[in-house]
């Protein structure tokens, strides 16, 4: 069950969509999230992901694909690549990492995901961005969707976690959603759930920090 106040959290959201300064680019809203009681150095880290309500940003995505998927990537204005172009690389790891580095996520068709790491080596892993396997029984403008919208935490060495899990474009009401969907899935991964939390806070990209929890 979430803690947080909802008629103050749509207070801090209405703030942040009302109150920014004009962009020239959308800006993101990121949640910040401190922890107490977490002994990093013997406690369990978590890892998970939850798919959110609505995209969380229009993402760069690339398709490494067979021709199949090559072919309907062009015809939906994705990026894409197929194994040849992947090969004139010649397994360069600067110019493969400043390549993978131009997109958020890469998906790749099933039949040639077996075969990356022979193409490319073990840049993709190194870097985070091994791609996401595509098959030919999904869709895959809807593939696209869910990675845009899907949102992962994982604690590392600091007791403080942050993501992007919305944007101004969406309303105040689809922020909301995102917002409470992400940090009640953070909660349940913690071994006291919201024992373990001590702030939460929400912003814009650019905008000043509102706390929304502690």
């Amino acid at each position: 069950m979430s803690k947080l106040d909802q008629k103050y959290l749509r207070e801090c959201i209405h703030k942040i969509v009302t109150e920014k300064k004009p962009r020239k680019f959308a800006e993101s809203i990121e949640l910040q999230v401190g922890l107490k009681d977490y002994d990093v150095t013997k406690d369990k880290r978590f890892q998970g992901s939850v798919k959110l309500h609505h995209i969380i940003k229009d993402y760069r995505v690339c398709i490494i694909g067979d021709a199949v998927h090559v072919e309907e990537a062009g015809k939906l204005g994705f990026d894409f690549i197929d194994a040849d172009g992947l090969k004139k690389f010649n397994k360069n790891k600067k110019q493969l990492k400043k390549w993978a580095k131009q997109f958020k996520y890469l998906l790749a068709s099933e039949s040639l995901i077996k075969q990356i790491p022979k193409l490319v080596g073990p840049v993709f892993s190194k870097i985070g961005k091994f791609p996401i396997v595509l098959t030919h029984k999904e869709s895959m403008a809807d593939k696209a969707s869910e990675v845009r919208s899907t949102v992962e935490f994982q604690l590392k060495k600091a007791l403080c976690l942050g993501t992007a899990i919305a944007n101004e474009k969406l309303s105040e009401d689809q922020i909301r959603q995102n917002i409470l969907l992400s940090v009640n899935y953070l909660v349940s991964l913690l071994k006291k759930n919201w024992n373990n939390v001590r702030t939460v806070h929400i912003k814009s990209t650019m905008g000043e920090v509102q706390r929304i929890y502690g």
